[in-house]
C-alpha cells in the first residue's frame, strides 16, 4: 500500500506512508482499491474521517479531492503502482509504450503462458523486460487473489493511454526493430529513443514479429537468426538515411 502512493506511483497528496499506515492499521483500506471508497465510506456519520485524531473537515475534504482527481492516471503510472515484483517505473512506462492501452495490456496478461506462444515471445522481446521480469507479470496475472485485486482497482480509474508520437510520415511507424551490434554513430539508447519517436518498436531479440534488423560490427547470433526468419538487415548508415539522420 505503500509503494502504491508512493511518488513515482498514485501519488495521491495527503495520502502518504503515515496515513496508509494509520488507515491499514484501523482496517479501512486492505487492498488499493479501498482508497477509492474511502469517501462513500467515511465522508459522514459516526465513524468520519474528520473526526479522527489528526484529522479535520477540511483536510479530509482535501484528501477527498485529491483521491477524486487520481481516478484518471497514466498508464505506466498504473503498471509500477501494481507492485509486481522487478517491475520498476521504468519498465511501467516501458510496458505502457509498448502496449499502448490498459485494455491491450491487461488481455496480454491474461493470455500470455510461459514459455509459449507469440504472446510470450512478443513480452520477453520487449527491449528491456525479459524472461525474469515476464515471469513476474504472467504470475501476477495468473493469481486469483491478486487478479480480483486489480479488477476491483481499475474498476474505479480512467487510466490514460500511453502517449503515442505523430508519426504519419514516418517510415518505420508500426515496425519492430532490433539493433544488435555495435552502434558506431549513436549510442543504443540514443538509437532506441529515436526509433521510437518514430512510431517503431525497439525489442531486445530476433523474432517472427520483427520487421527490421539494424546490424553493427559484432552482430553474432542475432544477425543470423533472422537469416532463417526472412527479416530484412541493414547497417547503421542505412538504418540512419532510412529515418533521416543523416
Amino acid at each position: 500500500m505503500k509503494h502504491f502512493v508512493s511518488r513515482a506511483a498514485f501519488d495521491i497528496d495527503g495520502l502518504g506512508s503515515k496515513q496508509v499506515e494509520q488507515f491499514f492499521e484501523d482496517g479501512w483500506i486492505k487492498e488499493p482499491a479501498d482508497i477509492f471508497t474511502l469517501e462513500d465510506r467515511f465522508s459522514s456519520g459516526l465513524i468520519a474521517l474528520k473526526n479522527k485524531e489528526g484529522w479535520g473537515e477540511k483536510s479530509a475534504t482535501k484528501l477527498f479531492a485529491a483521491i477524486q482527481e487520481r481516478r484518471a492516471i497514466a498508464l505506466n503510472r498504473v503498471i509500477f503502482a501494481l507492485g509486481i515484483r522487478h517491475v520498476g517505473e521504468s519498465a511501467g512506462s516501458l510496458l505502457a509504450n509498448h502496449f499502448g492501452s490498459w485494455a491491450q495490456f491487461s488481455d496480454a496478461m491474461v493470455r500470455v503462458e510461459i514459455d509459449e506462444g507469440e504472446v510470450w515471445e512478443d513480452l520477453i522481446a520487449i527491449d528491456g523486460v525479459g524472461r525474469v521480469m515476464a515471469m513476474s507479470l504472467v504470475s501476477a496475472f495468473k493469481n486469483p487473489r491478486e487478479k480480483s485485486s486489480i479488477d476491483r482497482l481499475v474498476a474505479h480509474l480512467d487510466i490514460q493511454d500511453a502517449d503515442r508520437p505523430d508519426v504519419a510520415d514516418s517510415p518505420v511507424a508500426g515496425k519492430t526493430v532490433v539493433f544488435t551490434g555495435t552502434l558506431e554513430r549513436m549510442t543504443r539508447a540514443e538509437a532506441k529513443a529515436r526509433a521510437e519517436s518514430l512510431g517503431a518498436k525497439v525489442s531486445g531479440s530476433v523474432s517472427s514479429k520483427t520487421d527490421l534488423v539494424v546490424a553493427g560490427p559484432g552482430a553474432g547470433s542475432k544477425a543470423k537468426k533472422e537469416d532463417d526468419l526472412g527479416i530484412e538487415v541493414i547497417d547503421e548508415d542505412t538504418w540512419l538515411d532510412l529515418i533521416g539522420a543523416t
